[in-house]
């Protein structure tokens, strides 16, 4: 699969997972990072897109986020980077702000499901408009001014992102961080122009993405990754995804990562194999955009099917992958390829299914 000047060696990829592992908290990856993207790679993955990494500190989901604000987290990714790429995968990375959903706890921390305090190394949250998610802290609304620093925050990273190596970068505007957090009209209330009607709610991120295309290389993809829905009455649904996937394409964006949820709590969602995968063809449909498609996507003939019959472009194995890294060789002996026409690493060929 091409996407500008990238070819991809197949269309099983793996979306971002956050691994909550640095340690540090200096937002600088370690050996385990190391371990983890380059056997998925070894695996047979055709694009690795690496965790939500912070464009600043406090753009962090937790404490323990990854992160490129800087130039030693540049250093500490490049390694990373090359060997994923010495093992035939297209590394990407995810570039995220978390706005009202950040400093929150993980396993390393602790506070799981809740706000780490400030003595604990937490910090203040932003949004905005000052309407908390569930029981987090309240976040502070932003100015336009802060609106403004943050998206060159984005284009920063996206820099730095290209010095490390990455040969891809997606904007994380789903799941309820920053970017969906002022597209959703639920949690942005704002009356100035980064709010009110579509245009107003989705200029952020038409800015973020303006901004970093301008420092990346004409040949780099860039993805976004969006909700497609909130699952809630009144918020951000299907129309307004396929209408934002018009506009970012128009601005060069190359493919729209669609999953669902994560904006607002205390929804209903209706989880089953493939739940996601109508809402990617709609996009890809209507806008007229190459998509992803995610969300209990498990097995090889399911995966296979959802490319056939043009439901979308590729497909993302997530959780299915933190299971196996090597999911992609697995499908390949279930779809009946040849152990020469899979994706093994020499070093395996004598194990090959």
């Amino acid at each position: 699969m091409a996407l500008r000047g990238v070819t991809v060696r197949n269309r099983i990829w793996m979306p971002p997972m956050d691994t909550y592992s640095a340690v540090a908290r200096d937002g600088k990856p370690t050996p385990f990072h190391y371990q983890h993207y380059v056997s998925r790679a070894m695996g047979g993955f055709g694009l690795i897109i690496c965790e939500a990494t912070a464009v600043a500190p406090e753009g962090r989901i937790s404490p323990c986020d990854t992160g490129l604000w800087n130039e030693d987290q540049v250093e500490a990714w490049r390694w990373i980077v090359e060997g994923m790429k010495e093992a035939g995968a297209v590394p990407a990375v995810q570039l995220n702000h978390a706005g009202r959903k950040g400093s929150t706890g993980c396993f390393g921390v602790g506070f799981s499901g809740g706000s780490v305090p400030f003595e604990e190394g937490g910090w203040q949250t932003v949004a905005p408009s000052p309407i908390a998610y569930g029981h987090y802290a309240m976040p502070r609304e932003l100015s336009v001014e802060d609106i403004h620093r943050i998206v060159g925050e984005f284009r920063d990273a996206a820099g730095r992102a290209v010095r490390a190596g990455f040969q891809a970068i997606e904007i994380h505007a789903a799941h309820g961080y920053l970017i969906s957090q002022f597209l959703d009209p639920l949690s942005n209330e704002r009356t100035d122009e980064y709010g009110g009607d579509l245009a107003g709610r989705m200029r952020f991120l038409v800015e973020i993405v303006d901004a970093v295309r301008s420092v990346i290389p004409e040949d780099m993809p860039l993805l976004v990754r969006i909700s497609a829905t909130d699952w809630a009455a009144g918020g951000w649904d299907l129309d307004q995804t396929v209408d934002v996937a018009k506009v970012v394409r128009e601005h060069g964006v190359d493919l729209v990562d669609v999953s669902t949820g994560g904006i607002v709590p205390n929804v209903t969602i209706p989880v089953k194999p493939g739940y996601q995968v109508p809402f990617s063809t709609q996009v890809r449909d209507r806008a007229d955009v190459p998509v992803t498609a995610v969300g209990l996507i498990t097995k090889p003939k399911q995966a296979a099917k959802i490319v056939a019959k043009g439901e979308a472009d590729a497909v993302e194995i997530g959780r299915a992958a933190l299971r196996d890294p090597y999911w992609p060789l697995r499908a390949a002996y279930k779809l009946g390829l040849s152990t020469a026409d899979a994706p093994y690493q020499p070093q395996y060929v004598r194990g090959a299914y």
